[in-house]
C-alpha cells in the first residue's frame, strides 16, 4: 500500500475566486501531475502499465485534496493516503476505499506481473478521470481537461 507524506497545514481557498490561494502552488502542481499521469495512462498500450499509471494519477489527486484538508493528528507512523483522504474529506471516502482496494493490483502491475486485464485498466482510467474532476472541484479548481481520444 502506498504511503505518502502530506503537508499538515491547510492552505484553503480564496472566497472571492473559489480557487486555491497562491500559497497552494503545490496543490496545483499535484493536480497538474495527476492530469499528466492520466494522459500518459490513456496513451499506454500495456494494460498493467495503464492501470499502474492511472492509479498513481489518482494518488496525486488525493494528495492535492490532502494538502488543502489534512489536519495534524496525534497518531504517529505511516498511514496510507487513502486512509487520510477518507478522514479529511468524508465525501470522498468511497473513492478512497475503492482506490485502496486497487493498491495491491497496482503494486503487482508495477512489478511487471499480468495483474490486470485491459478491461480493468480501461475501467480504472475512466474512474480516475471522474475522481480527478471531483478532487479539482473539492479544492476549488474547475475541471477543464479530458482524456485524449485515441483511435
Amino acid at each position: 500500500m502506498s504511503t505518502i507524506t502530506v503537508p499538515t497545514r491547510t492552505t484553503g481557498s480564496s472566497r472571492a475566486t473559489g480557487t486555491p490561494r497562491a500559497s497552494s502552488a503545490g496543490v496545483l502542481d499535484l493536480l497538474a501531475a495527476a492530469q499528466r499521469g492520466l494522459t500518459e495512462a490513456a496513451l499506454e498500450s500495456r494494460a498493467s502499465r495503464r492501470y499502474a499509471v492511472a492509479h498513481l494519477a489518482a494518488l496525486r489527486a488525493a494528495a492535492a485534496v490532502l494538502a488543502t484538508r489534512a489536519r495534524p493528528t496525534g497518531r504517529r507512523g505511516p498511514r496510507s493516503a487513502w486512509d487520510l483522504l477518507a478522514q479529511a474529506a468524508p465525501e470522498l471516502a468511497e473513492w478512497a476505499a475503492f482506490f485502496a482496494a486497487g493498491a495491491g493490483k497496482r503494486a503487482a502491475a508495477e512489478a511487471g506481473l499480468d495483474a490486470v486485464t485491459p478491461r480493468e485498466a480501461d475501467d480504472l482510467l475512466r474512474d480516475v478521470e471522474t475522481f480527478l474532476a471531483l478532487a479539482e472541484t473539492t479544492v476549488g479548481v474547475p475541471h477543464q481537461i479530458s482524456l485524449p481520444r485515441v483511435s
